[in-house]
C-alpha cells in the first residue's frame, strides 16, 4: 500500500510536455486579465509570475523547493525560477523554453 501512495505522490510532482503547453497556451489566452489584475512589470514579467505561481500549485511544491528571489524580481528572474522549478519534474524530455518564448514573445 505504501509504495501505492508513494508512487501516486511522485506522479502528482510531474509535469507532460502537453500538460506544460496547455498551461501556458491558457495563460497565454486570458493575458488580457491577467495583466489587468496583476500589474507587477510588462506583460511578459506578469505572464511568467502567473506560469511559476500555477507550476508551484500544479507541481505542489513545498516551502523549501520554492526559488527565493533577492531584489525585485524581473522576467529573467522568472524564466530562471521556472527553469530551476520544472529541473528533474518533466514526465519527459522536451524544449520548455520554445513554450517560454511562445508565451511571452509570439502567442501560442
Amino acid at each position: 500500500m505504501y509504495d501505492k501512495i508513494t508512487f501516486l505522490a511522485d506522479k502528482m510532482n510531474t509535469i507532460s510536455e502537453s500538460e506544460f503547453g496547455k498551461i501556458c497556451r491558457d495563460i497565454y489566452q486570458d493575458r488580457e486579465i491577467i495583466c489587468k489584475h496583476n500589474p507587477i512589470g510588462s506583460q511578459e514579467e506578469t505572464l511568467l509570475w502567473m506560469l511559476l505561481s500555477v507550476l508551484f500549485s500544479y507541481l505542489s511544491l513545498k516551502e523549501n523547493e520554492t526559488p527565493c528571489f533577492n531584489g525585485k524580481p524581473n522576467a529573467d528572474t522568472y524564466r530562471d525560477a521556472i527553469l530551476f522549478v520544472l529541473k528533474n519534474r518533466k514526465e519527459d524530455v522536451f524544449d520548455e523554453q520554445k513554450y517560454l518564448e511562445e508565451l511571452t514573445r509570439n502567442g501560442i
